[in-house]
């Protein structure tokens, strides 16, 4: 249990010495207007690049068929939230849609 203990102490000492230098010196520190504008598509991108194999992957091949309820379930969401722009009702049909393509192709 101590290994365990040290190890979560010492992955919170690391992560906490390299970002609490940048929260500190934030009130200071001036950003360029370009910089800023660029990192407003990090979460995005980052998202992005979580999300789309989780849909689109099967192990280690590619699963574009109509029984990939991961699929049909982001389609389902992305065309109630192009078309209603309302994100709770967008996470809530797409969920729905992804368990009831589930349980008929599962």
């Amino acid at each position: 249990m101590t290994n365990e203990v040290m190890l979560l102490g010492g992955m919170t000492l690391v992560t906490f010495l390299i970002r609490y230098p940048l929260l500190a010196m934030s009130g200071r520190l001036t950003l360029p207007p370009r910089l800023l504008q660029a990192l407003n598509y990090v979460p995005p991108a980052v998202l992005t690049a979580i999300i789309v194999p989780t849909i689109f992957m099967n192990g280690n091949s590619l699963w574009l068929g109509v029984d990939n309820p991961r699929l049909m379930g982001s389609l389902a969401a992305i065309g109630i939230g192009l078309w209603r722009k309302n994100l709770l009702l967008t996470i809530l049909a797409g969920m729905g849609f992804f368990l009831f393509w589930q349980g008929v192709f599962g």
